[in-house]
């Protein structure tokens, strides 16, 4: 029980974050309430083959790890409000950089949103 209440009461680093290919500069944009482990879950899934994402795991498969990059593009702080929704906020930044950088077709692995 006290490792789940010191778990409730840790404050994890929560925004939006890109995923860079060094070699074509192609984005794939996401977020994320623990920008420290989705980093690890994405790099476990294009490890293994099995990642969402068709185009972003060819250009894994073919280029390799060492020629992507991990960088946080905004972060979220926390506060003291109870109610605040964070996966809704860093939605929300999410598509607001995906509107801005339009990480689609030959500039990025995000596919566009049917409206």
């Amino acid at each position: 029980k006290e490792l789940k209440d010191a778990y409730k009461l840790k404050k994890f680093r929560m925004g939006v974050f890109q995923i860079r290919n060094t070699v074509t500069n192609k984005i794939f944009i996401d977020s994320s309430t623990d920008l420290n482990a989705i980093w690890n879950r994405h790099r476990f899934q294009l490890n293994f083959g099995n990642h969402p994402n068709s185009g972003l795991q060819k250009d894994w498969n073919a280029l390799g790890e060492d020629k992507f990059k991990y960088e946080v593009l905004s972060e979220i702080k926390e506060t003291d409000k109870e109610m605040a929704d964070y996966k809704e906020e860093v939605k929300l930044l999410a598509e607001m950089y995906i509107e801005e950088l339009q990480p689609f077709d030959d500039k990025g692995y995000n596919t566009r949103s049917k409206k």
